[in-house]
């Protein structure tokens, strides 16, 4: 990926390497259809998802895509995660493997509530 700045979700799509473009475009477009209220962000120069804070983000690398849905989210699924190299809030999808698309539609899901109940009180 480049090292620039990006301002708008559209402008880091066009840097994103061509391996790594249709997953991420079916990320895209699955995030939307899970939090339809989220409205897309660069945060962190990353794309984002955000509805009364960010609920989570996604990013191309070179062998992986980062998913970042909150410590609380992978907790909740850390037993499904652990095939894969994860962080506190983090797990990488190697390229070089099955892309978990039901996986991440359940974890925006989870995510996506977790903030609607948060901000429901």
């Amino acid at each position: 990926m480049d090292k620039k700045k990006f301002k708008t979700v559209d402008a880091y799509f066009q840097s994103v390497p061509k391996h790594a473009l249709e997953r991420m475009e079916i990320i895209r477009k699955t995030l939307k259809e899970v939090a339809p209220l989220a409205e897309e962000v660069i945060s962190y120069n990353m794309p984002a998802l955000r509805y009364h804070g960010i609920l989570m983000y996604y990013a191309a690398y070179e062998k992986h895509i980062g998913f970042y849905a909150v410590p609380s989210t992978h907790k909740n699924f850390s037993k499904e995660l652990s095939s894969y190299k994860t962080g506190k809030g983090s797990v990488q999808f190697p390229h070089d493997q099955d892309f978990p698309l039901e996986l991440i539609k359940r974890m925006a899901a989870f995510r996506y509530q977790e903030k609607l109940d948060e901000v429901s009180g």
